[in-house]
């Protein structure tokens, strides 16, 4: 007999802990694709803690990151607006991504 029994809670989203992609991270990419040049995109796997995602980097290395809905989200979107998609994984991210962050850091430490 178990005195102690656990009722697991039922997960909306089983695999991860985030929540899945919406229609405003697809707004928000759409929304950085269009106001840059030189856009391409990071498809980042599916991980415990997060879901897919894709970091978009323009050319002066400013760069963003939200959900999508899986590879083939990733796949539609550069698709659709017609920019490279790369695997984080194999391919690592751009020097000028890294150059971006160390400028924002700089900045930020002048005041």
């Amino acid at each position: 007999m178990a005195w102690f029994k656990r009722k697991k809670k039922a997960q909306s989203n089983p695999g991860t802990l985030d929540r899945a992609a919406g229609k405003e991270d697809l707004a928000h990419l759409a929304g950085f694709i269009s106001a840059r040049t030189g856009v391409e995109a990071y498809l980042e796997p599916k991980t415990t803690v997060t879901e897919t995602t894709v970091m978009l980097i323009a050319h002066d290395g400013e760069w963003t990151r939200r959900r999508v809905a899986g590879r083939q989200g990733a796949f539609a979107l550069a698709e659709k607006y017609d920019i490279p998609l790369y695997e984080a994984e194999k391919t690592g991210y751009p020097q000028r991504k890294r150059d971006f962050d160390a400028r924002r850091k700089a900045a930020r430490r002048k005041g």
